[in-house]
């Protein structure tokens, strides 16, 4: 007689997947599970949802003006009010030193302050990652060539640095972007380093060597979506800090002079001597439009800490 198979018990799949899908199938819809957790726990932070919807706000802003302020309005000879004019009903926040509208001055200063602070911001992230990530797998000499450079960098005062950088290159927005990347990636990579290390001392990561695994697969299949979630938390305050360093160096002349910003009204402000004749509406929305961004950016960055880190959560 043929003795019964005895059956390897299977891990339970959860209720809402069928058996017959096919392991990669499997895998997304676990990720959209846990996506759709994540969100919920996302919301239940108050403060998080307030600079998600702030945020919201001022990126329609910057996509949409061009449909309800025309980029005339920011031409200086084509400039139809009274130089340093207070609020009034055709001028809501009044004119700038030309007579152009401040107001049409804000909206079109969110498209290049965001602009800039979104790309300085995935070229940091891009060569932090990167850096933090092949150093903390490969170790030995690599993880010291590479930290060295990064303490170079990191010894370095930032505003300096950006400061000679952006007169080298010169002064456009995809100079100030890349300036902006290339002096703030050191903390990435110190931070995705140590959570590289983390991941590789893990017993799963050396079965998967004794398998035959590459360093890529291992990299690619192990390491980097053990390491996303902290790199996506840690892009949320890196926007932050790049919308402030793109304001510094524009507000000390280093921006795109034909492109206005946040930080180029706010140098034209002082230039001009608005702080002294008591152009209050000159100063206060530029500088009310940054403070509101990055608490924002703020806001969410550590909602979105509290929803990665369990440890968080009940403070």
């Amino acid at each position: 007689m043929t003795q019964p198979t005895v059956e390897q018990p299977v891990e339970a799949l959860p209720p809402s997947l069928p058996p017959q899908l096919s392991p990669r199938a499997i895998a997304r819809a676990r990720r959209r599970q846990a996506a759709g957790r994540a969100w919920r726990e996302y919301r239940r932070s108050w403060e998080g949802m307030i600079g998600l919807g702030i945020l919201v706000v001022f990126v329609a802003v910057a996509v949409f003006v061009p449909l309800f302020i025309p980029a005339s309005e920011l031409d200086v000879t084509k400039a139809t009010g009274t130089p340093f004019s207070p609020p009034s009903a055709e001028f809501p926040l009044g004119t700038d030193e030309s007579g152009r509208s401040v107001l049409a001055l804000t909206l079109w200063g969110a498209r290049v302050s965001l602009l800039v602070g979104f790309l300085a911001t995935v070229i940091s992230v891009g060569i932090g990652s990167v850096v933090g990530i092949v150093a903390g797998h490969f170790g030995r000499w690599t993880d010291s060539a590479l930290m060295r450079v990064t303490d170079w960098f990191l010894v370095i005062p930032f505003l300096p640095l950006a400061i000679v950088l952006a007169t080298v290159l010169g002064p456009s927005l995809a100079n100030i972007a890349f300036v902006i990347g290339i002096t703030s990636w050191p903390g990435t990579a110190r931070i995705v380093r140590a959570q590289a290390l983390a991941v590789t001392s893990r017993p799963y990561i050396e079965r998967a060597r004794a398998l035959g695994a590459g360093d890529w697969h291992l990299i690619s299949r192990h390491i980097l979506p053990n390491v996303v979630p902290l790199i996506f938390a840690n892009t949320v305050l890196i926007v932050a800090v790049a919308i402030l360093s793109e304001t510094t160096l524009a507000f000390l002349g280093l921006g795109d002079p034909l492109r206005v910003s946040w930080g180029s009204m706010l140098d034209a402000a002082f230039t001009h001597g608005a702080a002294s004749i008591g152009a209050w509406w000159y100063l206060v929305p530029p500088g009310v439009c940054i403070l509101l961004v990055v608490l924002a950016f703020t806001m969410v960055g550590q909602a979105l800490e509290a929803v990665l880190n369990p440890r968080l959560r009940g403070r």
